[in-house]
């Protein structure tokens, strides 16, 4: 539970407007707000050293691999995040713990006051909800003095509050297409976005082979900024063996180019893969990431994928488990305006056997009924039920001798995620 304090302060910030939580289209998109707000707050953003991500999917997971790595290394980390699932600290993480309440709501405070600054300084100029909350965890990872910083994106790059930081490794994912309204309608035109966390002189990590239409963007700004690049061996190619072993390749590379960049641990050794040990690796595991529950006996998996090629991806990985394949699937999904529907159901295919269509309720989300009739359209049995607790309840119902998918949304998650540690610890 939320400190008196901290409550009282989100409920300033949520007067605010929320990018993730209604429609974009008018979303106005800078840097300058947020650089603004870091000024007055002393510019944090301009000391600290930074790891940038960014990616159309895995790019929170393989941020938390990353930092994982550093701590191993005897660093003090941070980690930035977006969204959360459940709770706003979830956002500010230090050295594997989520960001005290009490130091989270002094940053708040702060980014807040820094705001009524800027407007009164200039009323053109007005930071969002999200520019608040990243120059606020900010002030947080400098206050708690933190050697590295990881930073995961908001929405693509070039114009998020993130890139006012300056990544001296800048890693993006993958690039699907994904709110094309603010990013572009071609792959090229969202890589172009995303690869503008580039700084002159970081590197480059990437699963996005230079041939590919979108690496092709993305290699172009490399070679025009001096930055070097790094691929897995199989970028362009689909990852070995899992989601997660992709994600772990990527952080790997990116320990591996800073040893190579001369950063050392706190043992005096250059920082490189081997620090990604399994151990670490599992726990760094995100909730809502292929998360698993046993709910009366039958599996529940818990997943915020959101695009066609993750929605894909996951369903290839979950159908190699012994414990699922060949058993029916009833899906609970629920995606927002902004997200490939068409593409998702052809990810779908003929996998599931009934789909129960949800909604969290926010503008940004499809409403259950508009979600089944496209399911229905597309030959799949499907009912609409809302609140999404309530769609979790009756896919458990459904399944029988099945298993049950939760997934389309981290909102969704966030949602349903509590309802189901009640029901059942995770797996």
């Amino acid at each position: 539970m939320s400190s008196t304090r901290l409550g009282a302060v989100t409920a300033r910030l949520d007067a605010l407007i929320d990018w993730e939580r209604r429609s974009r289209a008018g979303m106005r998109v800078s840097t300058d707000p947020a650089r603004a707000l870091a000024n007055r707050l002393g510019a944090p953003h301009e000391r600290l050293r930074v790891v940038h991500v960014t990616g159309s999917k895995g790019k929170g997971s393989t941020s938390a691999l990353v930092a994982a790595g550093l701590a191993g290394a005897g660093l003090r980390v941070g980690r930035y995040a977006s969204p959360h699932v459940e709770r706003l600290n979830e956002r500010v993480v230090i050295d594997g713990r989520e960001v005290e309440d009490e130091l989270l709501a002094e940053g708040l405070e702060r980014a807040l006051a820094a705001r009524e600054e800027v407007r009164a300084a200039n009323a053109a100029v007005e930071p969002t909800w999200f520019d608040v909350v990243t120059v606020a965890a900010l002030w947080c990872f400098e206050r708690a003095g933190v050697d590295w910083l990881v930073a995961e994106v908001g929405i693509g790059g070039r114009l998020d509050s993130t890139n006012i930081l300056r990544g001296e490794v800048c890693v993006l994912t993958n690039v699907e297409l994904e709110h094309t309204e603010i990013l572009g309608r071609t792959r090229a035109l969202i890589a172009a976005e995303k690869a503008g966390i580039l700084k002159p002189g970081s590197t480059l990590v990437t699963a996005l082979a230079e041939h590919d239409e979108a690496g092709a963007v993305a290699a172009a700004r490399a070679a025009e900024l001096g930055c070097a690049v790094a691929r897995p061996t199989w970028a362009g190619g689909a990852p070995p063996v899992s989601v997660a072993r992709a994600n772990r390749d990527l952080a790997e590379l990116v320990l591996a180019e800073l040893g190579r960049r001369g950063v050392r641990g706190a043992d005096g050794r250059a920082l490189g893969p081997q620090l990604l040990t399994d151990a670490r690796a599992e726990a760094a595991r995100l909730p809502a990431r292929c998360e698993r529950f046993s709910v009366r006996g039958t599996p529940v998996v818990l997943d915020g994928a959101h695009t066609p090629g993750s929605v894909a991806a996951l369903l290839r990985e979950l159908e190699t488990d012994p414990q699922l394949a060949g058993r029916p699937l009833v899906a609970v999904f629920g995606l927002a305006r902004d997200k490939d529907l068409a593409g998702i159901l052809k990810a779908f295919g003929a996998r599931a056997e009934r789909v129960v269509c949800t909604c969290v309720g926010s503008a940004l989300a499809r409403s259950a009924d508009e979600l089944r009739l496209e399911f229905e359209a597309a030959g799949l049995r499907c009912e609409a039920l809302t609140p999404p607790r309530a769609a979790v309840d009756r896919a458990v119902e459904l399944a029988g001798q099945g298993w049950v998918l939760v997934t389309g949304s981290l909102h969704l998650a966030g949602a349903v995620r509590a309802h189901l540690i009640e029901l059942a610890p995770p797996a």
